[in-house]
């Protein structure tokens, strides 16, 4: 079995990763494969959290232009990111997986609040930790959240997935064929070019606090285990010095 390089990372899943081909809403099957490809990773050894997404049900942004109050479209996103979390978490038990889910938002029918001592004590007793919820605060999106747990709870690389793209490139490659394709880059490159990774918030972070970062396809044959043993894949966004 490969050794892994990343022993602890912090997964960002979207929400058009739980809606898999369709539009809207959770697809079973694409669900299932991802759960699938977490609990290979905790076979290996390695510790795993995911913070989920929550636009295949709720597009804040999108509520706000038709009118909805920012601050009050931004808790609607935060619920939707619930769904996500319990959805992720019974697949993943269904497939063997000691699971728990850490809420920034107060529901404790279903989550547990999210305490960052709580958080690794689950990690350390070998159960993935979802973090739903984003911040937990209005104004900051869910990959502001990743990096922020990332930091939180030590990991040692933060996962960023894509849908049908395996990296950073100069454009969109879905819409422009000619964008060139990048295997590596600095936090301060990638901020200086305004590449659509995540947004500056969550990069700024990152930069500060010097974590790596890898973007890549979840979709692709294996891609979160050769992420984890630091096969190149995606591209890797590391500081200046080439910590990665």
């Amino acid at each position: 079995m490969s050794t892994i390089k990343y022993k602890r990372v912090l997964l960002k899943l979207s929400g058009e990763a739980f809606s898999g081909e369709t539009d809207y809403g959770i697809d079973t099957p694409t669900l299932t494969r991802i759960a699938k490809q977490i609990k290979q990773v905790m076979e290996m050894g390695g510790d795993i959290a995911i913070v989920v997404g929550g636009g295949n049900i709720w597009r804040g942004a999108k509520a706000e232009q038709a009118g909805m109050d920012r601050v009050t479209a931004d808790y609607a996103g935060m619920l939707a990111t619930v769904i996500n979390a319990l959805a992720l978490q019974d697949i993943l038990e269904k497939e063997g997986v000691a699971t728990r889910t850490l809420s920034a938002i107060n529901i404790q029918q279903v989550a547990e609040p999210y305490i960052r001592r709580r958080a690794i004590r689950h990690l350390e007793k070998g159960r993935a930790v979802i973090f739903a919820g984003g911040t937990g605060n209005p104004y900051m999106t869910t990959d502001t959240a990743a990096a922020l747990r990332a930091i939180e709870i030590e990991a040692d690389v933060l996962l960023m997935t894509k849908n049908k793209v395996d990296g950073i490139y100069s454009a969109d490659p879905l819409k422009n064929p000619s964008a060139t394709k990048f295997d590596r880059l600095t936090h301060l490159e990638t901020l200086d070019m305004h590449l659509e990774v995540m947004d500056a918030t969550a990069l700024s972070l990152c930069l500060e606090n010097k974590l790596p970062i890898i973007v890549f396809d979840l979709q692709a044959t294996r891609s979160l285990e050769r992420a984890v043993i630091g096969d190149p894949i995606g591209t890797l966004v590391c500081s200046e010095k080439g910590n990665d």
